[in-house]
């Protein structure tokens, strides 16, 4: 499990390339076979990819205890998953869920024994996951990929046409505080969230999919006044600070998965930032 912590905006200011990257961007979060964890100071956010190949991950294999000081992985948390792959299972000590392509899952405080597997011979399963500190069990609950919340945005002459698809959203279910969904950029749209904004009650996690490999996305961030960039390839994860704004240009249309969490679940508290002071 990889441990990031967070990061001064003072600081960050005076980042080369290969120290931003190194500080927000996880380049391999899907490894088959494995669970990749990255245990985020920044709000205490877990992100994790799971790609269950030919034998079934259990998620207590790959948690430290020691490093949460719970007795299992959800004793304090929930867990958020959206699956960008091929069919898969997650089941708990009390059932078994099946997963399609762009469906989700939540998995609500005090879960134990979760175990993911993939259905499909011969292809590892895809599973993003996020989990925050929580204080109150909701019910765990199967979204399916028509049952989010969906939302239109942008214009093809702003090239940001888009549909936005809220899983973990106060309008589809309960959660602690973790939200997550999936935006889809259109065919020839390639930017989003401009202008932008930042929002200082909540931390943002972006991966980005659907990036072909002769593509790239650049991310931008850091504070409006002073702005930076990472190139950005097919699933590779940037954890934004509550400082930074988080927008993201491609060189083609492109998905990515947001999620976040923190003070509040008021999707408009946002600081919008002005394009003509932007720099």
């Amino acid at each position: 499990m990889h441990i990031n912590y967070n990061s001064n905006p003072v600081d960050a200011k005076s980042y080369d390339t290969d120290r931003l990257r190194a500080e927000f961007l996880t380049e391999q979060l899907f490894k088959a076979g494995e669970i990749t964890m990255v245990y985020s100071h920044i709000d205490r956010v877990v992100a994790m990819g799971v790609s269950p190949d030919q034998q079934t991950l259990k998620l207590d294999d790959f948690a430290d205890k020691k490093a949460f000081g719970t007795e299992f992985f959800l004793q304090r948390r929930e867990l958020g998953i959206v699956n960008l792959g091929e069919k898969a299972e997650v089941k708990t000590s009390t059932a078994v869920y099946t997963l399609e392509h762009l469906d989700a899952l939540y998995l609500g405080q005090g879960e134990q024994e979760i175990e993911f597997t993939s259905l499909v011979e011969g292809t590892p399963a895809t599973l993003y996951c996020l989990s925050a500190p929580a204080h109150h069990a909701y019910p765990s609950r199967l979204i399916l990929r028509d049952q989010a919340k969906r939302v239109e945005l942008g214009s093809q002459d702003n090239a940001n046409d888009r549909v936005i698809t809220q899983y973990l959203h106060p309008d589809v279910l309960p959660t602690c505080q973790l939200c997550m969904g999936v935006t889809h950029l259109k065919p020839g749209s390639v930017w989003n969230t401009m202008p932008a904004h930042t929002h200082e009650r909540r931390m943002e996690a972006y991966l980005y999919f659907n990036v072909k490999p002769e593509q790239v996305v650049f991310h931008f961030m850091g504070e409006p006044s002073e702005t930076r960039h990472i190139i950005v390839r097919d699933k590779q994860l940037v954890l934004s600070p509550s400082w930074s704004i988080h927008s993201g240009c491609g060189t083609q249309n492109y998905s990515f998965v947001w999620g976040m969490l923190g003070e509040n679940q008021t999707f408009d508290d946002m600081d919008f930032v002005d394009m003509n002071a932007i720099r």
